[in-house]
C-alpha cells in the first residue's frame, strides 16, 4: 500500500469545472471517504487518480512517484466500479483470477489459486467458486467485484459507490465486510458516496465535497459535530440537522452576525409546556420502537427531535423547546464561532 497525494487538482468539462483545485493526501492505510450529491465531483477524482481522466492543472503523486500523465496500467490502483462488471461467461473463480492472469502480472498459477481462495473465503462467496456470474445475487456479484479487486493488492483501491444498487441489509453486511477486510489488510482505500452511513461507519477522515471543491476534511467525528458551514452540516446526520433563522428563535443568545441557527435532533429538549411557556406544539409523531421522531412546530418552521417512547407526548401538545449545544452560521451559511 501507499501514501497517495492530490495537490491542487483541477479538471474541467468544457464550461464545467468537475474538480476545482482539490488537494488531499490519503495516507498509508487509511481509509477516506469523500461525500456529496451528484455533481459534487466525487467520481470524477477517482477517476483522475486512476489515470482515466487527465488533470488540467495540478499533480497527482501515488507512493512517493509523479504519476500525473501516467497511464493508468502503471499506477498500481484498483477500480472498483458501481455496477458490478464482471464477466458473465466466466464463473466466479475465473472472474477474480483474471487480474492476476494479465500479461502485466504473470503470477504462477498456485499462487493464483491461494489467492483467490483466501480472498474468496475473507467475502463468504468461497461456496461459489464454480458458479457462472450471471447465477449469483446482486450482493454475490459486488462481493466478486470487490474481490476481483482486493486480489490485487494494488498501492490504493479506488471504489465508487459499490454498494449503491444493493438493499439496505446487503448494504449494512458488506459495509462490515469491507471495513473488516480493509482494517485486516491494511489496505490504503479512497471510496466515493453520497451515502452519510456509508461514510460515517467506513471512513477513518471524511472529505465533503461541494462543487468540485473540498470543503472540509476530518473525522467523521469532527465533520458531525463541527461542520464549518450549513451545507456540510446537512451532509451528515439523521434526521437531517435542524436549520431555523435567527429571528424565529429571539430567546436564544447568539453571535452577532447569526442569521441561522442549527441543533442535531439530539441536542434539542422538548417537554409539555406550562405556565404560558410554550415554543411550539407537536405536530406529528414518529414511533420507531425503541425511540420516536417528534415533529414540532415553532412559528412557521418545523424541526424534529428524538424522545423516548414514553415521554406521554401527543399531537397537539403545545410543548416548550430548549436547545443544548446550537450550531451558528451566518448569512453566507459559514460557521460562526
Amino acid at each position: 500500500m501507499a501514501e497517495v497525494r492530490i495537490e491542487g487538482v483541477r479538471k474541467r468539462f468544457g464550461e464545467v469545472t468537475a474538480v476545482d483545485a482539490l488537494s488531499l493526501t490519503i495516507a498509508d492505510g487509511e481509509f477516506v471517504v469523500l461525500l456529496g450529491p451528484t455533481g459534487a465531483g466525487k467520481t470524477t477524482t477517482l477517476r483522475l487518480v486512476a489515470g482515466l481522466e487527465q488533470p488540467d492543472a495540478g499533480t497527482l503523486h501515488i507512493g512517493g512517484h509523479d504519476v500525473t500523465r501516467e497511464p493508468p496500467a502503471v499506477r498500481d490502483v484498483a477500480f472498483v466500479f458501481q455496477q458490478y462488471s464482471l464477466y458473465p461467461h466466466l464463473s466466479v473463480f475465473d472472474n477474480l483470477a483474471f487480474p492476476l492472469r494479465s500479461p502485466t502480472r504473470r503470477t504462477p498459477e498456485a499462487q493464483i489459486q491461494a489467492t483467490v481462495r483466501e480472498v474468496a473465503r475473507r467475502l463468504r462467496i468461497e461456496d461459489k467458486l464454480d458458479s457462472r456470474a450471471t447465477k449469483l445475487s446482486g450482493g454475490q456479484m459486488q462481493r466478486v467485484a470487490i474481490g476481483r479487486a482486493l486480489v490485487r493488492r494494488p498501492a490504493i483501491y479506488l471504489m465508487d459507490e459499490p454498494l449503491s444498487s444493493l438493499d439496505a441489509r446487503l448494504r449494512s453486511e458488506l459495509r462490515l465486510e469491507l471495513q473488516r477486510i480493509q482494517r485486516e489488510l491494511g489496505a490504503t482505500l479512497l471510496y466515493v458516496t453520497h451515502d452519510q452511513v456509508e461514510a460515517m461507519t467506513l471512513a477513518t477522515r471524511i472529505g465533503v465535497l461541494d462543487r468540485g471543491q473540498l470543503v472540509q476534511l476530518g473525522s467523521p467525528r469532527e465533520i458531525y459535530e463541527n461542520p464549518v458551514s450549513t451545507y456540510v452540516a446537512t451532509r451528515l446526520g439523521s434526521p437531517a440537522i435542524n436549520l431555523l433563522p435567527r429571528s424565529a428563535l429571539a430567546r436564544i443568545a447568539a453571535p452577532e452576525g447569526t442569521e441561522t441557527v442549527g441543533a442535531r435532533t439530539e441536542h434539542v429538549r422538548v417537554r409539555r409546556a406550562d405556565g404560558g411557556a410554550a415554543h411550539g406544539r407537536v405536530t406529528w409523531i414518529e414511533h420507531l420502537g425503541d425511540q420516536n421522531h417528534l415533529h414540532v412546530r415553532i412559528g412557521e418552521h418545523d424541526l424534529v427531535t428524538l424522545t423516548e417512547p414514553g415521554a406521554g407526548l401527543a399531537v397537539g401538545d403545545e410543548v416548550s423547546v430548549d436547545f443544548l449545544a446550537p450550531l451558528y452560521f451566518g448569512a453566507d451559511g459559514q460557521r460562526l464561532s
